[in-house]
């Protein structure tokens, strides 16, 4: 009952990024090039500061199986705190990624682009780690549908603010990747909005009595030592990808948009071991919080088991209709060649992906950030990024492999 709405919220935020991806492509190669670079750029700063607000969850999942209710409101403003402060520090580093872009010997006028969809968007990032807090916070509850239809509201909002910044309509100029930027970013008020009115209008909370409180150091402290290796964790796994990206960059926008499209997509199926993933950091977190050991450690296998029979069949379904996939994308003859090509290596990472991601998860519900963040620094950047670096862009063992050696360290 937990997972199901996480799933759908997660799919459907993620479906915002290949929405943004499928009506950019339709803008032009150029505009896909854009928002792909910038991605590759933002995704692994959200998902560091996200990652940090992630301790929310189990801290509040916690408090709430020991029924300590003071701690549980103490928490909620605590993590808004934070949030403000990394909000203020995500649309610094966004507003000045030129000296990174510069050294990428990119066309001016795909730089141009790139700066301009980053600059947009980052002014979205202090309202969507704003709702990361939120989010976290009704999640720690054990409640997950408000947090789907949240989801679900920005996704509607996404797909017609997509079609007036990129295409120009109702008497506004055509941005391509820059008007996907300011889409996004107005999305991202539009949601914490909505998260700001549940939270007032729910009568489940309407036992906390919300006052805002000063920051209080020990408990910032005690915040930031669970969220802080979450934070690094996400970042070395979404930066590995990154950095292949901007790597493969003077390969040409063939290349990139093809990339672009493997990450679209196969960040997509993530989405499911994902959820199960974060539903399993609450009920692990609310079980170990009520010092129910036993039946903690039987819901995080449980979990384990589910994610991989799901693996089974999302890589199926990927062997199977690979084609159409990347047919969604675009037409253009190269592209589609290369990203099929991308698309079946991807699809072999999902069991590995689905144990890891779960098994973090679990550990998350134990409060237990440091270990996982170790293993997933000597899988991704002592193992991965190097043997993805060298497939792809060296000859030290087999003629270099372009896109697809990079993409064996999937």
């Amino acid at each position: 009952m937990l997972a199901w709405p996480i799933m759908i919220a997660q799919l459907a935020q993620n479906t915002m990024g290949f929405v943004d991806t499928l009506m950019s492509a339709r803008a032009g190669s150029e505009d896909l090039a854009a928002i792909a670079l910038g991605s590759s750029l933002w995704l692994p700063i959200f998902l560091a500061l996200a990652g940090i607000l992630m301790a929310t969850t189990p801290i509040v999942a916690h408090h709430v199986g020991a029924q300590d209710t003071h701690k549980v409101r103490s928490t909620f403003y605590q993590g808004l705190w934070v949030a403000l402060f990394l909000g203020a520090i995500s649309v610094f580093l966004l507003q000045n990624t030129s000296i990174i872009l510069s050294r990428l010997s990119l066309e001016p006028s795909l730089q141009a682009k790139t700066e301009g969809y980053l600059a947009a968007i980052s002014w979205g990032f202090p309202a969507l780690l704003l709702l990361q807090v939120i989010r976290g916070f009704s999640e720690g509850h054990g409640r997950t549908k408000a947090v789907m239809k949240i989801a679900l509201l920005g996704l509607l909002c996404n797909i017609p603010l997509n079609y007036i910044f990129i295409f120009g309509k109702l008497g506004l100029p055509a941005l391509g990747g820059v008007g996907c930027g300011i889409a996004s970013a107005i999305v991202m008020w539009i949601m914490l909005f909505a998260g700001t009115l549940y939270l007032n209008k729910s009568k489940f909370f309407a036992h906390l009595s919300f006052k805002w409180q000063v920051p209080i150091p020990s408990q910032l402290i005690a915040f930031l030592k669970l969220g802080t290796p979450i934070g690094f964790a996400l970042l070395i796994e979404s930066s590995m990808f990154s950095v292949i990206a901007l790597l493969i960059a003077p390969y040409g926008e063939t290349v990139i948009a093809a990339n672009q499209i493997t990450i679209s997509f196969t960040g997509l199926i993530f989405m499911i071991p994902l959820s199960i993933a974060m539903a399993l950091t609450i009920r692990v977190g609310q079980l170990a919080g009520a010092k129910q050991i036993l039946e903690a450690r039987k819901a995080a296998f449980t979990g384990i088991y589910l994610t991989l029979l799901i693996a089974f069949f999302t890589c199926l379904f990927v062997f199977l209709f690979v084609r159409s996939i990347v047919g969604l994308y675009t037409s253009e003859t190269n592209i589609v060649s290369l990203a099929t090509q991308l698309l079946l290596i991807a699809a072999l990472f999902q069991f590995s992906d689905a144990i890891q991601v779960c098994a973090a998860g679990a550990l998350r519900g134990y409060k237990d950030t440091a270990v996982p963040l170790l293993l997933v620094f000597i899988s991704f950047w002592i193992i991965g990024l190097p043997s993805g670096y060298i497939l792809g862009l060296t000859d030290i063992i087999l003629p270099a492999q372009g896109a697809a050696g990079s993409g064996m360290d999937y």
